[in-house]
Protein backbone atom coordinates (compact mmCIF):
# COMPACT_ATOMS: atom_id res chain seq x y z
CA UNK A 1 0.00 0.00 0.00
CA UNK A 2 1.68 3.46 -0.78
CA UNK A 3 2.60 5.79 2.12
CA UNK A 4 0.25 8.93 2.34
CA UNK A 5 0.31 11.82 4.30
CA UNK A 6 -2.33 14.62 4.78
CA UNK A 7 -1.80 18.44 6.19
CA UNK A 8 -3.45 21.79 6.22
CA UNK A 9 -2.36 24.50 3.78
CA UNK A 10 -3.05 27.57 4.06
CA UNK A 11 -6.37 28.02 6.12
CA UNK A 12 -8.38 25.20 5.24
CA UNK A 13 -7.52 23.54 2.08
CA UNK A 14 -5.58 20.00 2.57
CA UNK A 15 -2.33 19.08 1.34
CA UNK A 16 -1.70 15.40 0.76
CA UNK A 17 1.70 13.50 -0.42
CA UNK A 18 1.24 9.92 -1.51
CA UNK A 19 4.18 7.69 -2.14
CA UNK A 20 4.89 4.59 -3.60
CA UNK A 21 7.29 2.25 -1.29
CA UNK A 22 8.06 0.06 -4.13
CA UNK A 23 9.49 2.47 -6.59
CA UNK A 24 10.08 5.77 -4.10
CA UNK A 25 7.80 7.90 -6.28
CA UNK A 26 5.80 10.65 -4.92
CA UNK A 27 3.19 13.08 -5.98
CA UNK A 28 1.31 15.86 -4.33
CA UNK A 29 -2.13 16.10 -5.03
CA UNK A 30 -2.35 19.71 -6.12
CA UNK A 31 0.43 22.47 -4.07
CA UNK A 32 -2.11 24.96 -2.69
CA UNK A 33 0.64 26.42 -0.52
CA UNK A 34 4.88 25.62 -1.48
CA UNK A 35 5.99 26.12 2.05
CA UNK A 36 3.71 23.66 3.72
CA UNK A 37 4.40 20.98 0.93
CA UNK A 38 8.60 21.48 0.76
CA UNK A 39 7.77 21.04 4.94
CA UNK A 40 6.71 17.91 4.84
CA UNK A 41 8.53 16.79 1.80
CA UNK A 42 11.26 17.79 4.37
CA UNK A 43 10.01 16.00 7.10
CA UNK A 44 9.62 12.50 5.39
CA UNK A 45 12.78 12.61 3.43
CA UNK A 46 10.44 11.75 0.50
CA UNK A 47 11.33 13.23 -2.91
CA UNK A 48 8.62 14.44 -5.17
CA UNK A 49 8.35 13.18 -8.22
CA UNK A 50 4.91 14.25 -9.56
CA UNK A 51 2.07 16.94 -8.96
CA UNK A 52 -1.46 15.45 -9.43
CA UNK A 53 -3.97 18.36 -10.25
CA UNK A 54 -7.76 18.12 -9.20
CA UNK A 55 -8.45 21.44 -10.41
CA UNK A 56 -7.39 25.08 -11.74
CA UNK A 57 -8.29 27.61 -8.77
CA UNK A 58 -5.68 29.25 -7.27
CA UNK A 59 -6.09 27.90 -4.00
CA UNK A 60 -5.23 24.72 -5.59
CA UNK A 61 -2.40 25.37 -7.67
CA UNK A 62 -0.81 28.33 -6.12
CA UNK A 63 2.71 26.86 -4.66
CA UNK A 64 3.40 24.51 -8.44
CA UNK A 65 5.48 27.06 -9.50
CA UNK A 66 7.91 27.17 -6.30
CA UNK A 67 7.63 23.56 -5.75
CA UNK A 68 8.27 22.55 -9.41
CA UNK A 69 11.04 24.79 -9.42
CA UNK A 70 12.88 23.31 -6.06
CA UNK A 71 11.70 19.67 -6.95
CA UNK A 72 11.83 19.12 -10.78
CA UNK A 73 8.56 17.48 -9.99
CA UNK A 74 5.96 16.58 -13.63
CA UNK A 75 3.28 18.72 -13.28
CA UNK A 76 -0.10 16.34 -14.66
CA UNK A 77 -3.33 18.58 -14.80
CA UNK A 78 -6.84 18.54 -16.31
CA UNK A 79 -6.89 19.10 -20.13
CA UNK A 80 -9.61 21.37 -19.84
CA UNK A 81 -8.11 23.83 -17.33
CA UNK A 82 -6.72 24.98 -20.70
CA UNK A 83 -3.47 27.53 -19.40
CA UNK A 84 -4.70 28.57 -16.33
CA UNK A 85 -2.50 25.56 -14.14
CA UNK A 86 0.76 26.90 -14.55
CA UNK A 87 4.15 24.85 -15.21
CA UNK A 88 1.97 21.61 -16.87
CA UNK A 89 4.07 18.96 -18.19
CA UNK A 90 0.90 16.68 -19.08
CA UNK A 91 -3.05 16.71 -19.58
CA UNK A 92 -5.31 14.41 -19.19
CA UNK A 93 -9.17 13.79 -19.83
CA UNK A 94 -11.92 10.99 -18.93
CA UNK A 95 -10.41 7.81 -19.17
CA UNK A 96 -6.68 8.51 -19.12
CA UNK A 97 -4.63 7.21 -16.80
CA UNK A 98 -1.62 8.24 -14.60
CA UNK A 99 1.23 6.19 -13.32
CA UNK A 100 3.19 6.96 -10.38
CA UNK A 101 6.04 4.32 -10.22
CA UNK A 102 3.99 1.18 -9.27
CA UNK A 103 0.43 2.50 -8.75
CA UNK A 104 -2.17 3.54 -11.30
CA UNK A 105 -4.43 6.04 -11.20
CA UNK A 106 -7.81 6.03 -13.38
CA UNK A 107 -8.54 10.00 -14.10
CA UNK A 108 -12.77 11.04 -14.04
CA UNK A 109 -13.85 13.83 -15.06
CA UNK A 110 -16.20 15.34 -12.11
CA UNK A 111 -17.42 18.37 -13.25
CA UNK A 112 -19.66 20.59 -10.90
CA UNK A 113 -17.44 22.50 -8.91
CA UNK A 114 -15.80 23.83 -12.08
CA UNK A 115 -15.84 22.47 -15.26
CA UNK A 116 -12.05 21.37 -15.67
CA UNK A 117 -12.47 19.03 -12.53
CA UNK A 118 -10.90 15.75 -11.93
CA UNK A 119 -10.71 13.09 -9.52
CA UNK A 120 -7.79 10.51 -9.22
CA UNK A 121 -9.09 7.18 -8.79
CA UNK A 122 -6.70 4.27 -7.68
CA UNK A 123 -8.53 1.35 -7.95
CA UNK A 124 -6.22 -1.46 -6.70
CA UNK A 125 -5.92 0.53 -3.40
CA UNK A 126 -9.13 1.90 -2.92
CA UNK A 127 -8.17 5.38 -2.84
CA UNK A 128 -9.85 8.52 -4.64
CA UNK A 129 -8.11 11.79 -4.47
CA UNK A 130 -11.69 14.16 -4.94
CA UNK A 131 -10.53 17.48 -4.77
CA UNK A 132 -13.62 20.18 -4.52
CA UNK A 133 -16.02 17.64 -5.88
CA UNK A 134 -16.45 15.67 -2.73
CA UNK A 135 -15.75 16.52 1.09
CA UNK A 136 -16.30 14.70 4.17
CA UNK A 137 -20.10 15.28 5.43
CA UNK A 138 -20.66 17.71 2.21
CA UNK A 139 -19.67 18.85 -1.66
CA UNK A 140 -18.11 21.43 -3.12
CA UNK A 141 -19.96 24.58 -4.28
CA UNK A 142 -22.10 24.74 -7.70
CA UNK A 143 -19.72 26.96 -10.08
CA UNK A 144 -19.77 26.97 -13.64
CA UNK A 145 -22.44 24.13 -14.02
CA UNK A 146 -26.91 22.98 -13.21
CA UNK A 147 -26.01 21.62 -10.10
CA UNK A 148 -27.48 18.59 -11.83
CA UNK A 149 -24.02 18.38 -13.56
CA UNK A 150 -22.38 18.01 -9.44
CA UNK A 151 -25.19 15.14 -8.85
CA UNK A 152 -23.78 12.92 -11.75
CA UNK A 153 -20.09 13.65 -10.57
CA UNK A 154 -20.76 12.89 -6.89
CA UNK A 155 -23.06 9.53 -8.27
CA UNK A 156 -19.96 7.99 -9.63
CA UNK A 157 -18.28 7.68 -6.23
CA UNK A 158 -22.07 6.23 -4.88
CA UNK A 159 -20.65 2.74 -6.93
CA UNK A 160 -17.35 2.53 -5.66
CA UNK A 161 -16.39 0.16 -2.53
CA UNK A 162 -17.45 0.95 0.78
CA UNK A 163 -14.59 0.93 2.24
CA UNK A 164 -12.68 3.57 -0.48
CA UNK A 165 -10.77 6.31 1.07
CA UNK A 166 -11.84 9.55 -0.23
CA UNK A 167 -9.54 12.69 0.32
CA UNK A 168 -10.69 15.83 -0.43
CA UNK A 169 -9.00 19.45 -0.72
CA UNK A 170 -10.77 21.55 2.17
CA UNK A 171 -11.14 21.00 5.56
CA UNK A 172 -14.66 22.31 5.88
CA UNK A 173 -16.09 19.08 8.08
CA UNK A 174 -17.34 21.21 11.13
CA UNK A 175 -19.61 23.46 9.00
CA UNK A 176 -20.82 20.85 6.73
CA UNK A 177 -21.39 18.71 10.19
CA UNK A 178 -23.70 21.58 11.22
CA UNK A 179 -25.54 21.74 7.60
CA UNK A 180 -26.06 17.71 7.54
CA UNK A 181 -27.55 17.59 11.27
CA UNK A 182 -30.09 20.53 10.26
CA UNK A 183 -31.08 18.52 7.34
CA UNK A 184 -31.03 15.02 8.72
CA UNK A 185 -31.34 15.47 12.20
CA UNK A 186 -32.33 12.15 12.92
CA UNK A 187 -29.62 9.93 11.51
CA UNK A 188 -27.85 8.58 14.57
CA UNK A 189 -25.04 7.85 12.35
CA UNK A 190 -24.73 11.36 11.73
CA UNK A 191 -24.83 12.52 15.08
CA UNK A 192 -21.95 10.61 15.93
CA UNK A 193 -19.67 11.18 13.56
CA UNK A 194 -20.34 14.90 14.07
CA UNK A 195 -19.82 14.54 17.62
CA UNK A 196 -16.06 12.57 16.30
CA UNK A 197 -15.13 15.76 14.76
CA UNK A 198 -15.69 17.90 16.91
CA UNK A 199 -13.06 15.91 19.55
CA UNK A 200 -11.14 15.03 16.51
CA UNK A 201 -10.70 19.29 15.68
CA UNK A 202 -9.99 19.74 19.52
CA UNK A 203 -7.16 17.15 19.33
CA UNK A 204 -5.98 19.62 16.24
CA UNK A 205 -6.72 16.93 13.52
CA UNK A 206 -9.52 16.33 10.70
CA UNK A 207 -11.48 13.65 9.04
CA UNK A 208 -9.75 13.50 6.37
CA UNK A 209 -9.74 10.88 4.56
CA UNK A 210 -13.18 9.47 5.13
CA UNK A 211 -14.58 6.60 3.54
CA UNK A 212 -17.00 6.01 0.70
CA UNK A 213 -19.16 4.01 3.39
CA UNK A 214 -19.33 6.60 6.31
CA UNK A 215 -20.51 8.76 3.61
CA UNK A 216 -23.57 6.87 2.42
CA UNK A 217 -24.35 7.02 5.75
CA UNK A 218 -23.83 10.45 7.19
CA UNK A 219 -23.44 13.08 4.12
CA UNK A 220 -26.67 14.49 3.01
CA UNK A 221 -25.29 15.16 -0.54
CA UNK A 222 -24.95 11.31 -1.25
CA UNK A 223 -28.24 10.42 0.33
CA UNK A 224 -30.79 13.15 -2.02
CA UNK A 225 -32.45 9.33 -2.28
CA UNK A 226 -33.22 8.92 0.79
CA UNK A 227 -36.83 9.75 1.83
CA UNK A 228 -35.48 11.77 5.04
CA UNK A 229 -33.19 14.36 2.24
CA UNK A 230 -36.52 14.87 0.41
CA UNK A 231 -38.58 15.63 3.25
CA UNK A 232 -36.07 18.00 4.44
CA UNK A 233 -36.65 20.16 1.45
CA UNK A 234 -40.03 19.74 1.35
CA UNK A 235 -40.30 17.41 -1.43
CA UNK A 236 -42.23 13.78 -1.62
CA UNK A 237 -39.98 10.73 -1.13
CA UNK A 238 -38.90 8.92 -4.14
CA UNK A 239 -38.45 12.50 -5.85
CA UNK A 240 -35.05 12.88 -8.79
CA UNK A 241 -32.11 12.40 -6.50
CA UNK A 242 -31.00 15.28 -8.62
CA UNK A 243 -33.95 17.75 -7.35
CA UNK A 244 -33.25 17.23 -3.83
CA UNK A 245 -29.65 17.74 -4.57
CA UNK A 246 -30.28 20.65 -6.26
CA UNK A 247 -32.65 21.71 -3.21
CA UNK A 248 -29.87 20.45 -0.71
CA UNK A 249 -26.93 22.49 -2.38
CA UNK A 250 -29.09 26.16 -2.98
CA UNK A 251 -30.43 25.41 0.88
CA UNK A 252 -26.51 25.26 2.07
CA UNK A 253 -25.38 27.98 0.07
CA UNK A 254 -27.60 30.30 2.31
CA UNK A 255 -27.20 28.06 5.73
Amino acid sequence: MPEIRTFLCRSDNIGVLIRDPATGACAAIDVPEAGAVLRVLGETGWSLTDILVTHRHFDHVEGIPEVKARTGARVTAPAKAGDAVPEVDATVREGDAVKLGSLVAAVWETPGHCADHVTYWFERERIAFAGDTLFTLGCGRVMESPPEVLWRSLSRFLALPDETAIYSGHDYVLSNARFALAADPDNPNLKARAELAERVKRDGRFLIPTTLGEEKATNPFLRATEPALARAVGMAPGSDPAAVFTALREWKNRF
